[in-house]
Parts: structure tokens; sequence; C-alpha cells
């Protein structure tokens, strides 16, 4: 054999595992997971329990409970619940992912039973709870500290080890020890037992071995069907949980609000996204959470009031279930602080901007509970775009599932325009979702759209 022979059949080598490897890449995965049969129509609504109210108690949620029903929430996810350490911990009340027990609550939100009954007002009113759960890494106090000192992981030196170098006020868990996956199942069991909540959203899940989540979400599901949600973005992981975080859409939406007007790259995110999840996975759509709030600032921050308001429109409208993190139906625009108290002022944003996007998120919210085209996971209709003489700044689309349909059409840019659509897609008599007039369209319109305008027309 020549070297040339040998290089050129190197060449083809190489070139074959590139081909499996990127294959592999994109593939989609299947996922296993069964959604519980209320979740395909939900958005869901996170509470920041200290910064909610100035009580910061589960009572003061409790008494929200309705209002936050009126306006179409469905799940409600609270922030973690339990005790805060307080060796090593950060700012004067301590980050909430620093648990010191995970079998108690933080008695600053008051007692077991308190929380019972806010579950209980939930289901009340015809909602589902799920609380956040911190699986990772606990506080430096954690009673497992002195009762499993096993449970741990430990650096080269013998020291408890932090899983982060940053995350100063916490200690990382050993996933390779047996006996602290099965008190961590166990854990999470008691509070579906105990409190009837209906499912966890599970801090930096990605980071905790996949086989543990899985066999713990079987188990959870034998009590009941539960509502899994991962901070996370990876695909594989839809084999256990029924949503993840889509920052990859979030990054598109900072790119374009910071001036990057061309609409292929949600075109490409979205194709992305349809090419390596599976088909029933439910993305998480945002424009605020609460780590984006306090580090980053809030969407009205960052996006800027006009352009904050359409993104949260289309994160509503896309495939994928929608966020909202208490006070963005206000406008709040202020960082909650981390590690401080500092509660949402709700007297002042109502005051000051007449219930702000209220009206908004209630139409919002409630279209996306009856309306099945924006049904979440293989439930919705399918996103086919409409044509436009504006290819790189106006996005518009139909999605239509079982007689319901909505026609949405975006200017994603700080500049009026006047655009002209074309193509059977949109064809149709419509309701005006703002306005409640009715509108009919035949196979080609022309559009006003204010900068960072919008249009959502449903029937």
């Amino acid at each position: 054999m020549t070297i040339f022979n040998k290089k050129r059949i190197n060449a083809i080598f190489s070139a074959l595992i590139s081909f499996v490897f990127v294959s592999q890449s994109t593939a989609q995965v299947v996922t296993s997971v069964k959604h519980p049969a209320w979740s395909y129509n939900q958005s869901i609504y996170e509470v920041n329990i200290r910064q909610f109210s100035n009580e910061g108690t589960f009572k003061a949620v409790e008494q929200q409970i309705p209002r936050l029903k009126s306006m179409g929430v469905g799940i409600v996810w609270l922030m973690p619940i339990h005790p805060i350490g307080v060796k090593n911990r950060k700012g004067t009340l301590g980050s909430y992912y620093s648990v010191k027990d995970y079998l108690a609550v933080d008695p600053a939100y008051g007692t077991i039973n308190d929380l019972k009954s806010l579950v209980q007002t939930v289901h009340n009113n015809g909602m589902h709870l799920i609380i956040d759960w911190v699986a990772n890494h606990t506080s430096w106090d954690n009673i497992l500290t002195t009762e499993h000192p096993d449970y741990y992981k430990y650096d080269s030196s013998g020291n408890l080890a932090a899983p982060v170098k940053d995350w100063t006020d916490v200690i990382a868990l050993n996933y390779n020890n047996a006996e602290l996956r099965r008190y961590m199942t166990d854990a999470l069991k008691f509070w579906v037992r105990e409190c009837d909540i209906d499912g966890y959203r599970c801090d930096v899940a990605d980071m905790v071995p996949l086989d543990f989540w899985i066999q713990a979400r079987k188990e959870l599901d034998e009590i009941k069907p539960v509502f899994m949600l991962a901070e996370a973005e990876k695909p594989a992981i839809h084999e256990c949980f029924d949503m993840t975080y889509s920052w990859g859409i979030f990054g598109v939406m900072k790119k374009i609000a910071a001036g990057e007007n061309n609409i292929s790259l949600i075109r490409k995110q979205l194709l992305k996204e349809s090419q390596t999840f599976p088909p029933d996975a439910f993305r998480m759509r945002f424009t605020e959470n609460h780590d984006e709030n306090s580090w980053q600032g809030s969407a009205i921050e960052k996006f800027g009031r006009s352009a904050a308001e359409m993104f949260a429109v289309f994160t509503f409208v896309i495939p994928g279930m929608p966020l909202v993190y208490n006070g963005q139906e206000a406008c709040n625009d202020k960082r909650l602080q981390f590690f401080e108290k500092d509660p949402i002022n709700w007297d002042t944003l109502y005051a000051r901007n007449t219930m702000c996007n209220f009206d908004l998120y209630n139409k919002l919210l409630h279209l996306k509970d009856t309306n099945k085209a924006l049904m979440n996971g293989a439930q919705g209709g399918e996103l086919k775009e409409v044509k436009t003489d504006m290819d790189t700044t106006v996005y518009a689309f139909t999605r239509e599932k079982d007689g319901n349909k909505v026609f949405v059409v975006f200017n994603m840019s700080k500049n009026p325009v006047e655009v002209n659509l074309f193509g059977n897609e949109m064809a149709g008599r419509y309701k005006d979702l703002l306005t409640g007039h009715e509108i009919e369209f035949i196979d080609k319109a022309n559009l006003k759209l204010d900068p960072w305008g919008y249009k959502v027309y449903t029937k």
C-alpha cells in the first residue's frame, strides 16, 4: 500500500467518523415520558416567595391564587421552599438554592400546613403547583454533612467541594453513592405524598446523572402523574423530564433586540429544535426568570419596553410553554435582589402603569388555555410561515389544529414598517386578539406595524 493510498484511506475514515458524529448529534431523541393529561394547554407562573409580597409567605401567595386563576395561569412554580443554610451564606438572607434540610420548609415562609393549604387552594382553582428542587448540592450546614458525610464530593485535599468555583455557599453531592440516590428519591416522594404537589422544577438538572432522574421519575409517577421541568437544554434529558429551558430562542431574542435584525436566526433555531428534540417535548419559552431578572436585568431592562412586550407575545404563540415571572404582568422593571429582602411593590406598579401588561397577559394566558393550535408538544399545531416582502425584519406564521387557528405577524425591528404578506396559509376570518374586531384575509394582505409591533389573529 502506498503512502498516497494510506492518506486517502485515512481521509475517508475521518470523513466517515465525522458523518457518524454529525448524524448522531442531530438525531432526534425519543422520549418515553408520558405527560400528565392536564399539562398540554398550560402556561407556567414562577413565584419568588421572598419577593412576591411584603410578607414573603405561603399565605401571601395563597391570597393571590384567585387572581392568577382569573388571569389564566395553569401551573404555579414556587422557588425553593426549604430552610436556607447559614454557614458561608451569601448576603443577609442567603440563596434560595442553598438547602439546609430537604424535609422541612423555611420558617420564614410559614409551616408545612401553610404549604398544604396553598396547594389545596391551587387545586381548588383547577390549577397545579410544582416546587423547586436542588438535587446537585446543599448548604455547608445541611444535616447530611454530619449524618452522612459520605454523600458529598471532596477535593484532592480532602475538603468538601463546591460544584462550581463561584458557588461558595454550597457543596456538591456525590451520586456515585447509592444511599444518597435512595435518600434523594425518598425526599422527592415525600413532598408529593405529604403535600400533594404536582411535580418539580429541578435546578441544574443536567449536573445530576440522568439515570438518577429516570428512576426518580418512575417512582414519582407511581404515586401520581407528575410534571417535571429541567433547568437544562439537552434533548436526552426528555427521557424523564416533560419540559426544558429554551435558552437558544432566548439568546436569539436578545440578539434581535440588540439590533441584529435577521429573523433567519429564529428560523434556524426553531429548525434545530425540531430536528433534535422529541416531537412531544415541551420547551419553556421566556423573556425573564429569577436568574435573568436578578443577574442580567428585567425583560424591560434587557429588551426595552416595546420589544419586551412583543417578545412576550412571541413566547406565547410559538411551539412551547410560556413562562411568566412574578411581576411581569405589572411591568416590573427592577432587578429583584437575590440574597436580600426586596419585595415587588405591586401597588406602585399598578398605579404607575395603569395595570400595564395585565390585560395583555390575561388575553394571552386565556388564549393559550383555550386555543388547541397552541397546545404544548405534539398536540399543538404546526408552525407554517407566511411569506412577506420584508424577510429579515417581519416574521409571520400560522398554527392550526382541529379548527382552531392563530395567525401572527411580528415586526422585529425598531422601525415602523409597512409589509405585504402572501399565501393561502393566512386565508380565513379571524378575531383580533387585542381589539376583538373581526377581520378576513385572503391570499394577500398589507399591514402597518409600529416599531416592535405585532398582530395576533385567532379563530
